[in-house]
């Protein structure tokens, strides 16, 4: 395992502390820049691959008189066969 030495910005620090004062169970500096350092290169692999993370809620418009048929919860694979 790799040890580093890592400077923090006051700014950063402050923040960090907010956060781990927030926590009912703080994790340790350590956990905590492991799983921020896990999460970065995560991001950065879906960004290789051209990801875009949505831009906000799915919002799904109902019909307003409905689809005319009552039992798609239960058969939708046939209904979405039927849309080919």
């Amino acid at each position: 395992m790799r040890r580093a030495t890592v400077t923090i910005p006051d700014d950063l620090e402050r923040e960090l502390e907010r956060y781990l004062r927030s926590q009912p169970a703080p994790p340790s500096l350590n956990t905590l820049m492991q799983a921020a350092l896990r999460s970065f290169l995560r991001e950065q692999r879906l960004a290789e691959r051209s990801f875009q993370p949505t831009g906000g809620a799915l919002r799904i418009t109902p019909a307003a008189e409905g689809s005319g048929y009552d039992d798609v919860s239960v058969t939708h694979d046939d209904h979405l066969h039927d849309c080919r």
